[in-house]
């Protein structure tokens, strides 16, 4: 395939396709033409985002995967080969937040960050990089977080992991350069999301804040003093998956209203 062609058929994965930055990019990408497939670990959930992405003229499939599991990353492979053919776009989305003070730090708290941030994007990319390099192209855009730069208070687990997502997208885009294939990573700030929604409940659990002074406090990190929307997040993976951003690679593109300036 010449450089810079698009494949025959463009299949776009998004993991953490249920709800939020998921979501919107499966939405977004779907309006581009690309067929999607939809993976997490809840049925309903991708279900619904499955009709929404149908109801717009698209083809789409949801296969409930587990990213620590990889029998369960195996089987998402081969769902998507066997339905929708090799896949081109490949979004790793699928990711957890959790905090702790780092004195008696629980152990199996810093696995699971790890587990699920760090190993479930390296084993998702394993699977579906052969299929790139056999067609010649390929996009990888992970969702890591401006924590990918920056250390926060009471964040260890959560910091080392996307940390560690950020190393490996540029690795990555490093080795698979001479393919065709780029490899990006998109670093959100606090998003309205139901990750964030989360966070802010456990603010209020901990501090004794109110909702409001809890989401003052989350706006606060930010100069814009807001959240960030998920349409956000999907207009610069739009754009880091389109055939005019094939000289991009091993960047990081923070969508944060400023919070992290590098």
């Amino acid at each position: 395939m010449a450089e810079g062609q698009d494949p025959p058929r463009q299949v776009a994965v998004v993991t953490g396709g249920g709800q939020g930055i998921g979501r919107s990019i499966a939405l977004a990408l779907a309006g581009d033409g690309f067929a999607i497939a939809v993976a997490a670990r809840r049925a309903g959930p991708l279900e619904e985002v499955v009709a929404e992405i149908e109801a717009r003229g698209a083809p789409a499939i949801a296969v409930v995967c587990d990213v620590t599991d990889p029998e369960s990353v195996i089987a998402l492979q081969q769902s998507v080969q066997h339905k929708m053919g090799s896949a081109s776009v490949l979004i790793n989305n699928a990711g957890i937040a959790e905090s702790h003070k780092f004195v008696d730090h629980p152990d199996d708290l810093w696995q699971r960050m790890l587990e699920v941030n760090l190993t479930g994007t390296y084993r998702v990319s394993k699977v579906f990089v052969p299929g790139m390099i056999e067609q010649r192209w390929g996009r990888i855009v992970n969702i890591a977080s401006t924590a990918a730069k920056v250390g926060a208070r009471y964040l260890a687990a959560y910091t080392a992991s996307k940390h560690g997502v950020l190393g490996l997208t540029r690795a990555l885009a490093a080795e698979l350069g001479p393919h065709n294939i780029t490899v990006n990573a998109i670093c959100p700030g606090y998003v309205d999301t139901p990750m964030t929604q989360a966070s802010i409940e456990n603010i209020i659990a901990r501090t004794g804040r109110t909702r409001e002074e809890a989401l003052a406090f989350i706006h606060s990190t930010n100069p814009q003093g807001r959240l960030i929307h998920p349409e956000e997040v999907a207009q610069v993976a739009r754009m880091l998956v389109g055939r005019a951003a094939g000289g991009i690679s091993g960047q990081s593109i923070n969508v944060d209203g400023g919070a992290v300036m590098f």
